[in-house]
């Protein structure tokens, strides 16, 4: 924006400035135009909680507008991608809950993966360390590389709601609707290898190699001139975008819908036993 025609104009949140206001979710590193932002909880794995699950919504649009930006990698801290207690994260059945409460919940909800879709115009790459649920990101992500252990099961029917946030919606599309269709009533485990085979996956590494080839990947993306990466991850992008247009509204309804018609707890604990000795939880 040096150009003097670009005077006055209001400028994005500077990178310094966001970094620190999602520090307590992302750790975040930029090289040459390269930005990590790595899920964490207190410097460790991430534990999941309502305050970072209100942030990402936002973090996707900060990042996104920041033009100095030009390649996201999206990565975890230690050997999970994610942790968390759901008997603590949903204390209570969410027909419980105040409508305020209710409301706030499904609009992060919703525009988290809004957001993510619409207003990353950047190569996107994740690495995903390990085991955990939230993994819609991941595959929503142009390039997705796993650690061996890593795991891609849909918990939401195994826990007594329907699978609607996201993750069900990549499911099918990247892995056809019988298979997903299984694997969403099952919740069956999806390792890294099958993954790989099943088309979630770009590729499978040791962890201690992953944010290395993710980091060379972006590198080699670097290489090109800058309308050639905006473009081809528009076209590369475009199937989500289509599907997140004319469908995430659909499937996130149904689960809200299933969620709040349900009026016990979900995730049921006596439903995610078998969850939780996979470390998905």
């Amino acid at each position: 924006m040096s150009d003097p025609r670009w005077e006055g104009h209001v400028p994005p949140t500077a990178f310094e400035e966001y970094s620190e206001k999602y520090a307590a979710f992302f750790k975040m590193r930029r090289e040459n135009g390269i930005i990590e932002l790595r899920l964490h909880t207190d410097g460790g794995p991430y534990i999941h909680n309502w305050a970072a699950h209100n942030a990402w919504n936002r973090v996707w649009q900060d990042v996104g507008n920041d033009p100095d930006n030009h390649v996201l990698i999206l990565t975890g801290t230690g050997e999970t991608w994610f942790r968390g207690d759901p008997e603590e994260t949903w204390p209570r059945p969410i027909v419980d809950e105040e409508p305020d409460y209710i409301f706030q919940q499904t609009i992060d909800a919703w525009k988290l993966i809004e957001n993510f879709v619409n207003n990353l115009d950047i190569p996107t790459i994740s690495a995903v360390n390990g085991p955990g649920i939230h993994t819609e990101f991941a595959l929503l992500c142009d390039i997705t590389l796993a650690a061996e252990d890593a795991d891609f099961m849909d918990p939401h029917f195994m826990a007594g709601t329907a699978p609607g946030d996201g993750l069900s919606l990549a499911l099918q599309h990247l892995m056809g609707t019988k298979r997903a269709a299984y694997d969403i009533y099952s919740g069956r485990s999806i390792p890294a290898r099958k993954a790989l085979d099943y088309g979630l996956v770009s590729d499978v590494l040791p962890r201690e190699e992953l944010l290395p080839k993710a980091w060379a990947i972006a590198g080699d993306i670097m290489k090109r001139p800058r309308f050639a990466r905006w473009a081809t991850h528009n076209i590369v992008s475009r199937p989500w975008r289509k599907l997140v247009a004319e469908d995430f509204g659909f499937h996130f309804s149904q689960q809200m819908l299933a969620t709040v018609a349900a009026k016990r707890q979900v995730p049921d604990p006596d439903l995610v036993v078998e969850a939780r000795s996979r470390k998905v939880w």
